[in-house]
């Protein structure tokens, strides 16, 4: 294995993103070896600078385990955009960078003398990214939204919870964990592929509600094909049941079965010895479970009760049942054997945490080094490195800049 090669060395990254999903994006190019600066202020700071949870609960602007989860293997520069000098640095910085990337509600970079067509003036090939809740056009288009937001816009909410209570959905903000950093960083990445193959930049207009509605594609199916609109069913699932989250021996202990698969409700009623619902032949047909859904899952209920969670996952997918113990945060951390196996749980000295963890990707390859490679950055951590080594300044320019309160 070449452990110096990483995918994306050469590539740089003007990264303007702030919060969730943009800072994801272009976490992901820079934990896979992309030179990503991020450009910020201390007089506006990026909201996740102060988000919770904060290391030893200590609230401070480079403390946010949020934030620093966000921004692994960045550098960070802190430029006053609201100046004209801070705008002309940015300039600099762009007409050496190969991609350009912000979240903001269209307009703001306008404002800084940065929309695309700006940009493009400095560097013709530029890829532009552009990552708002409704993108550059149509009637809504410079609504202002977050995660939650967009859960709503796209009937992600509406689908989330009990049919008898309000919408709960997802418990965080999902569109901004996934379907949204992991769409920018595909279309970002083919964008380079095709400049490179052409010497064309592009312009990457992205709407956040678009990738989440990608998520939807049963509910929509139902829709467009049957006219009917998907109604909120907690855990259930129309294929059949048992699908659902049942109660293991202990305080809050928990384990999630699926077992609509003829072979898979075997296995599930022979572990758990539910002998009455085996000699049931009607109940080998999912549509009937799906009809006795309550009646079956109080039976099951009353007999995972007795059993340690951890060990009726492993009996039930012993026998093919697909079964998972639902864990909280320290289990996840400290005894997922699989977790630990895989190496997924990287720990990186930060400047003011100390030893930190963070995720590894998602996957693996086998012939490149992936990052993580570094944690997040402090506030302005790399100003002077990155107005030294990229924007060719002298130590007296960036003295006086800093001095002019340009560089802050």
């Amino acid at each position: 294995m070449a452990a110096s090669i990483k995918p994306l060395a050469g590539v740089r990254v003007a990264d303007f993103t702030w919060i969730g999903a943009g800072s994801f994006t272009t976490k992901l190019l820079a934990d896979f070896g992309a030179d990503v600066i991020k450009i910020e202020s201390a007089t506006r700071l990026d909201t996740l600078r102060d988000g919770a949870p904060f290391k030893d609960g200590i609230r401070g602007v480079n403390r946010s385990g949020y934030f620093a989860d966000r921004n692994t293997s960045k550098r960070s520069v802190t430029i006053d955009m609201k100046r004209p000098e801070g705008q002309a640095l940015a300039r600099k910085l762009i007409a050496r960078s190969d991609v350009v990337a912000n979240n903001f509600t269209p307009g703001t970079m306008e404002k800084f003398g940065l929309g695309y067509d700006a940009v493009r003036a400095i560097r013709e090939d530029i890829v532009y990214v552009s990552m708002s809740m409704q993108g550059s056009s149509g009637p809504e288009y410079k609504y202002l939204g977050y995660g939650l937001t967009i859960g709503a816009l796209t009937s992600m909410q509406y689908l989330s919870g009990l049919p008898d209570r309000q919408p709960a959905g997802t418990g965080t903000n999902f569109p901004d964990h996934i379907p949204n950093p992991c769409h920018a960083a595909f279309a970002i990445l083919a964008a380079l592929h095709h400049r490179r193959r052409t010497g064309q930049g592009q312009y990457i207009d992205i709407a956040q509600t678009e990738p989440t509605i990608s998520l939807l594609g049963p509910a929509v199916m139902q829709w467009t094909a049957n006219g009917e609109v998907s109604e909120r069913r907690g855990n259930q699932h129309v294929a059949g049941a048992p699908h659902g989250v049942f109660p293991c021996a202990g305080e809050d202990r928990w384990i999630a079965v699926s077992a609509i698969e003829p072979a898979a409700w075997r296995g599930l009623v022979q572990v758990l010895g539910l002998s009455d619902l085996a000699g049931d032949d009607r109940l080998s047909h999912a549509d009937v479970r799906w009809e006795r859904r309550q009646e079956i899952g109080a039976a099951i209920a009353n007999a995972t009760r007795s059993w340690d969670a951890d060990r009726l996952m492993e009996a039930l997918q012993n026998v093919g049942v697909a079964a998972g113990v639902v864990r909280d945060a320290a289990a996840i951390v400290t005894r997922d054997p699989q977790l630990q196996a895989r190496h997924h749980w990287v720990r990186l000295q930060h400047p003011e945490m100390g030893e930190s963890i963070y995720n590894a990707p998602a996957f693996r390859m086998s012939d490149v080094e992936i990052g993580p490679y570094s944690p997040a950055p402090l506030l302005g951590q790399h100003t002077e490195e990155v107005c030294r080594d990229v924007l060719d300044m002298t130590g007296d320019e960036i003295a006086a800049m800093t001095e002019a309160g340009v560089l802050r």
